[in-house]
């Protein structure tokens, strides 16, 4: 075989070199054919994205965008993951009351390759004095068990010490996390933790310390202020200032500093933001290491990490769209370099999981660890210029945040006082804004819905824990609205119906059909699909005979203009309370409401039901399916204003 010399491929000699100012022209040329005159560096801010909790993504980044230096896996600042090798442990939850279900979960879990576990204790949890029985069969010096027992550490972390010391387990091979987390359960409940809950967490840190290396007795839980509705830059801010005041209470009981940085373990969590998650996970490792350094810990500086995937992007509809969520968010998790990972059932949102559920959650982390050899290469998204920029701004964002908290007197005077939490409901309140308006789309919720899915049933968790921070979904505002709509057709056999007329040939009505179908589906209003012909014949027979009280209008801005008036009219004269009209506002007389891509998709919807009143069943000559499928296309006419109010006469 004749090799090819070194010069045969030059591979970008032949191409003149090109600079920032050349690329911004072109896309200012691009974006005049789209009506926006803009130029230089607004063309290049014409295309960024903006991501939740103020950051910005820009369409291109160069070498000259420059973050600090990351270093090397398992070397501070420990960007690049705090071990020098990839993989991670697949850590899963079980929180059933009864300990023999769990028992068998538990083995089923371990047979199938979980490599630790994650119990809940207590309360409306895993019975303590049930520890014993829901680990039976299980080698504790080869399976890491980390505890969630809020007011009750104490008792379930002794009896799982009394566990290690009846199985024998040597004290260094005992590996794993006691749960102590007193800010936690502060933020869950708005209990300020006592003085026996800090005691306790004291006492373990002290005894984890001297005599079993691998059980770290404190969790710094960031889980409480994600699912409250917190940016990324939020939650670091809060993990940082709870570690800040844990390192505090230990050290001021007499622990060496470093010695109190090894009793921290952090739990975050991962989304199916991709970027995003992987840059919370090296940005929380770079500011634990600060922290750690500043503390005289430099040593001890390397964070330790569980990532659980998020509940808050859990939806309740459409719930198997959860196992690519999650999927996507346990990759981010691993590329990110956490330590632990727990992948959360499909039917978390639902209940308690069953076997099914479970199983698929494991696999996930099996397929990328095994199939997909993630854990063969540390820190994969490492060099990535885009990447490390956005690492280093989500750091600043996080570390002005966590100066916040320290100036208003730490993190637990920050929860007493409401600061934690009014900062966080305002972060959400904006978030909630833009799931309203469907800018940010929760898939099968706001955006590609199936009215006629199956409910997936499953049997209801105990409650949780209330009093504290809020806990919040993204399908929130979607869900209350099906729920209407679910009640409505319990009560009447059928849903509120919405009457597309479809003005003129296919090519003029086709996308604003698909988007008001998706639209109105979103609401659990059922699209009544109806093609108009071009003198608007038949109209009226054809929404009297359809069971629907409302309509909406749906072509070109041109056939608008011809017979927009007309057709509302006939509808109106064959009862319709209410015509929307799929498109931009344009003052028609007859049209009551106009919907489109921005709107106020909840209010709209809203709206809607409350107008729609008790429906009635459709005719026999009734066509019951949108046409064309809803699922297959969104809005793609040219209304591209991001006006933020649907506009209602």
């Amino acid at each position: 075989m004749t090799l090819l010399p070194d010069d045969a491929l030059p591979l970008a000699a032949d191409f003149p070199e090109a600079d920032r100012e050349q690329w911004q022209r072109l896309v200012a040329g691009v974006l005049r054919k789209s009506g926006q005159d803009v130029s230089g560096p607004e063309a290049e801010q014409a295309l960024s994205t903006a991501l939740d909790g103020g950051l910005t993504v820009r369409p291109l980044y160069t070498a000259a965008d420059s973050a600090p230096e990351a270093g090397y896996p398992g070397f501070a600042p420990y960007v690049r993951g705090g071990r020098p090798v990839g993989g991670w442990d697949v850590r899963q939850r079980h929180a059933g009351p009864d300990p023999a279900v769990v028992n068998e979960a538990v083995l089923a879990d371990l047979d199938s390759g979980v490599t630790s576990l994650w119990l809940t204790a207590g309360g409306a949890g895993l019975p303590v004095e049930g520890l014993d029985r829901a680990l039976e069969g299980v080698y504790l010096d080869l399976a890491p068990v980390a505890l969630d027992a809020g007011p009750e550490t104490g008792a379930a972390a002794g009896e799982l010490l009394r566990l290690y010391e009846r199985q024998g387990v040597a004290p260094e091979a005992a590996a794993g996390n006691l749960g102590a987390d007193p800010l936690g359960y502060t933020a869950r409940t708005g209990t300020e933790a006592g003085a026996a809950h800090w005691a306790d967490a004291i006492a373990l840190a002290q005894r984890c310390a001297a005599s079993l290396p691998g059980v770290r007795a404190l969790v710094v839980d960031a889980s409480p202020y994600h699912e409250a509705g917190a940016s990324a830059a939020q939650e670091l801010g809060c993990s940082l200032a709870t570690g800040v005041a844990y390192l505090r209470r230990l050290t001021d009981a007499g622990l060496p500093v470093e010695a109190a940085c090894r009793q921290l373990e952090f739990r975050y969590a991962a989304t199916a933001d991709q970027f995003l998650t992987i840059a919370t996970l090296r940005a929380a490792r770079r500011l634990w290491a600060r922290v750690a350094e500043v503390s005289g810990a430099a040593e001890a500086g390397a964070q330790r990490q569980h990532a659980v995937t998020s509940p808050v992007m859990m939806t309740r509809r459409d719930p198997y769209v959860n196992m690519l969520r999650t999927t996507v968010a346990a990759l981010s998790a691993g590329l990110g370099g956490a330590d632990a990972v727990t992948v959360l059932p499909f039917d978390h949102a639902l209940g308690r999981s069953d076997a099914f559920a479970r199983r698929i959650a494991r696999n996930t982390s099996t397929i990328l660890l095994e199939e997909s050899h993630l854990g063969r290469v540390a820190d994969p998204a490492g060099g990535s210029w885009y990447v490390e920029r956005l690492t280093d701004d989500l750091a600043h964002a996080a570390w002005a945040f966590f100066q916040e908290l320290e100036a208003a007197g730490g993190q637990e005077r920050a929860l007493r006082s409401g600061l934690v939490g009014e900062r966080i409901a305002a972060h959400w309140q904006a978030r909630s804004r833009d799931l309203a308006h469907r800018r940010e789309l929760v898939t099968g919720v706001s955006e590609f819905p199936d009215l006629a899915e199956k409910p997936v049933e499953r049997i209801p968790e105990p409650p949780a824990p209330a009093g504290g921070l809020p806990r919040v979904r993204r399908d929130e505002a979607y869900e209350a609205l099906r729920a209407r709509s679910d009640a409505r057709l319990a009560a009447t056999g059928s849903r509120p119906r919405v009457f597309l007329a479809a003005l003129g040939p296919v090519s003029a009505h086709t996308a604003r059909v698909s988007f008001a179908a998706n639209l109105f589906q979103a609401g659990g209003i059922e699209p009544v699909h109806h093609r108009v012909p071009a003198d608007g014949a038949g109209v009226a027979a054809a929404f009297a005979a359809s069971g629907a009280v409302l309509a909406c209008l749906c072509s070109s801005d041109a056939l608008y203009a011809e017979q927009a008036e007309g057709v509302a009219r006939q509808l109106k004269s064959a009862g319709a309370r209410w015509v929307f009209l799929a498109g931009r506002p344009s003052g028609a007389a007859e049209v009551d409401a106009y919907v489109f891509a921005g709107c106020d998709a909840v209010a709209v919807l809203a709206d809607a039901l409350d107008r729609a009143g008790p429906q009635t069943d459709p005719g026999p000559d009734t066509d019951p399916d949108p046409d064309p499928d809803p699922d297959t296309d969104t809005d793609t006419d040219t209304d591209t204003d991001t006006d933020t109010e649907a506009v209602a006469r």
